[in-house]
């Protein structure tokens, strides 16, 4: 006869909230674009720890691949392209 599963298997763990800087540092972004993503609304703060904003991984890697999309590859935080 199988256990029945424990009780807390049945939950998925809660997702892990990191500050703006250490967001930056796993994305491979400067900390100033992880602020202009969420100055443009791009990217959305899930949480915070007196004055810093807490991301959820998964939330800056989505818009993290959105704005490679938006951008030429090879030309990523670049700047504008020329015209």
């Amino acid at each position: 006869m199988t256990p029945p599963p424990s009780p807390v298997s049945r939950f998925s763990p809660l997702p892990a909230l990191i500050p703006g800087p250490l967001a930056a540092h796993e994305a491979g972004v400067a900390p100033a674009t992880i602020r202009k993503w969420v100055q443009l609304g791009r990217l959305t703060a899930a949480g915070k720890a007196g004055r810093a904003q807490l991301f959820r991984l998964e939330d800056v890697f989505a818009a993290e691949r959105d704005a490679s999309r938006r951008t030429p590859s090879g030309m990523r935080g670049a700047g504008p392209a020329p015209a």
